[in-house]
């Protein structure tokens, strides 16, 4: 065996390790979800807030894990909030968001309608973190969702994908690594910067018409990086740096999407633009 070969599997290993590290250490099902309202399908949107929010998990999480700030926070501002579990390959249990995108996508598209049903509503929210806050485009842009979806925001989203660090840069002298993750876990090749999917999701545009974009993003994002990459162009986007609205905000990947209030401020803002409030360092307490 050559000696760089050697390298092959450690390398690879490097990579998945990087992008699990943007999950909790506990993983739980969505059967055990809380009781407080979150997934109740029969919750019904009020007048004050008359869409559902879809909220989509990022890579290696889950409908639960994901979502243990932000579901209560926004449940507890009176919308009906349900997750789901995407892109589970086989074998693997508890962690999701690891099958090919555009497939997930259509796993999206079918809850977004099973939520609409339930709810009677004519469109729904969606609210979503690292690769959930990418993937849903696909959906809005090639499996009809524009016509169900009144706004997509998303946090921290790898919307023309990620170098993890210049990492993912490396792939080009090792192309066994990059055929190892191709096939392993097709989700994550499908995030890197230049791949064939982020090729065909952002030809012709970022955005497509009647839908309202926010990106909430950090400047110590150390996963989907440079983090200027996941802004977006385009009609009706709203592009925010975290550290804009609070300097003292050092949240990274994961704590963007997981536990800082000051984003969640900032996403019921963009759910409810008519009754937004300034985001500051004060949102922390709000």
């Amino acid at each position: 065996m050559l000696p760089w070969k050697r390298v092959l599997r450690p390398l690879s290993a490097v990579l998945l390790a990087a992008a699990v590290a943007v999950v909790p250490a506990t993983a739980a099902h969505a059967a055990s979800a809380p009781s407080s309202g979150w997934n109740d399908y029969s919750c019904k949107p009020s007048a004050a807030h008359p869409r559902p929010v879809v909220l989509v998990h990022g890579t290696f999480a889950n409908s639960v894990d994901n979502w243990l700030g932000l579901a209560p926070y926004l449940k507890h501002r009176g919308y009906c909030v349900f997750s789901l579990d995407y892109g589970q390959l086989p074998g693997v249990p508890l962690v999701f968001g690891l099958g090919p995108v555009d497939k997930s996508a259509a796993q999206l598209s079918a809850f977004v309608d099973k939520v609409l049903a339930a709810t009677g509503a004519a469109k729904a929210d969606l609210v979503g973190h690292s690769q959930g806050g990418m993937m849903p485009r696909y959906y809005l842009k090639f499996l009809g969702g524009a016509a169900k979806v009144n706004a997509l925001v998303g946090i921290a989203p790898d919307n023309h994908g990620t170098d993890l660090l210049g990492l993912t840069r490396l792939l080009r002298y090792f192309p066994d690594v990059s055929d190892l993750i191709s096939t392993a876990t097709p989700g994550l090749a499908d995030q890197i910067v230049g791949s064939a999917f982020l090729t065909k999701l952002n030809a012709g545009g970022d955005t497509v018409p009647g839908v309202h974009y926010t990106v909430i993003a950090s400047k110590y994002d150390e996963i989907v990086t440079p983090y200027r990459s996941q802004f977006l162009s385009g009609p009706d986007v709203h592009n925010v740096l975290l550290q804009k609205l609070c300097a003292l905000d050092f949240s990274e990947h994961a704590a963007i999407g997981l536990t800082d209030r000051i984003t969640f401020h900032e996403v019921a803002n963009a759910l409810d633009p008519a009754r937004a409030t300034p985001t500051t360092c004060a949102s922390a307490m709000s």
